[in-house]
């Protein structure tokens, strides 16, 4: 049996110019937990997102989906399992894996970013996280994270962000791997856990939240939930069955990629023999 995810995963001019940068422009110091008082605020219900889908290509059946990216005309994937996890570069029409780098059979893979040149891929209950060149994929480096889980992974150019299964988002300097800050997700109805599969698109977070369908748009300022698009039909309008929960069949909605040069948004799942591109109305 694969190991399931826990229901609830939990100078100074410059170190001031960079944690500026990461707040987005909040006055919040670092680190600290943002929102911590968003119970007291009134807190509008997400506007639904509507969806269209543009076209569908090939994805690798036995990939364990757990982070997704588009760079320069190709995905760059990473898959989970112990002993199967790798870090992925993907012809986007064919679904060909064109370039790939396998990790040690003690680390489980989870989501993955690209920044300034480099790959940066975190593991599930290890506390490791890999560096790799984009070009060729050569480890670079490693650093630790002190999250009991990683989950999903992505970055607002200066920062990387990470989830670790509750409703919490970790930013990281990329050069010392201390974290800066952290932004609660909240809802409606409170705190959103099992945040997964994080996406910085157009200035807003898009991040999967585990074992649903929903795709969410949270505002990096507050933390909120502002949007929630349905993804219910894709499944079936791909002729996809239900998760059965036998290893190897497609299970959950995993895999976020955004390519900004054209505002394209593509999504698979775990183990979907497909890869769809999407338009939502964002």
């Amino acid at each position: 049996m694969r190991p399931q995810k826990r229901l609830s995963k939990y100078g100074l001019l410059f170190a001031a110019v960079f944690i500026a940068a990461c707040n987005n422009g909040n006055n919040t110091t670092s680190p600290t937990k943002e929102n911590t008082d968003n119970a007291s605020t009134a807190v509008s219900v997400p506007a639904a997102i509507s969806y269209d889908i543009i076209n569908e290509y090939p994805h690798d059946p036995r990939s364990f989906t757990e982070g997704l990216e588009f760079r320069d005309g190709n995905l760059y994937e990473s898959t989970g399992e112990y002993g199967q996890s790798d870090v992925r570069k993907v012809d986007l029409k064919t679904g060909k894996v064109l370039l790939s780098k396998q990790l040690e059979a003690r680390y489980f893979g989870e989501g993955l970013t690209i920044l300034n040149g480099k790959i940066y891929q975190l593991t599930y209950r290890e506390g490791r996280g890999f560096v790799y060149d984009l070009a060729t994929l050569k480890l670079l480096n490693t650093f630790s994270f002190t999250a009991s889980e990683g989950w999903g992974m992505t970055n607002n150019g200066t920062c990387l962000i990470f989830d670790d299964g509750t409703n919490v988002l970790h930013y990281l300097d990329p050069n010392t791997f201390k974290e800066v800050k952290q932004l609660a997700v909240t809802d409606e109805h409170g705190p959103v856990n099992e945040i997964n599969e994080p996406e910085m698109i157009r200035g807003y977070i898009y991040a999967n939240q585990w074992q649903t369908d929903y795709i969410l748009k949270i505002d990096t300022a507050t933390g909120h939930v502002v949007g929630r698009a349905d993804l219910s039909t894709l499944r079936q309008r791909a002729g996809i069955p239900p998760p059965s929960g036998r290893r190897n069949t497609p299970e959950v909605l995993n895999g976020i990629a955004y390519d900004a040069a054209t505002n394209r948004i593509f999504i698979t799942g775990k183990n979907w023999p497909k890869l769809f591109e999407i338009k939502l109305d964002n």
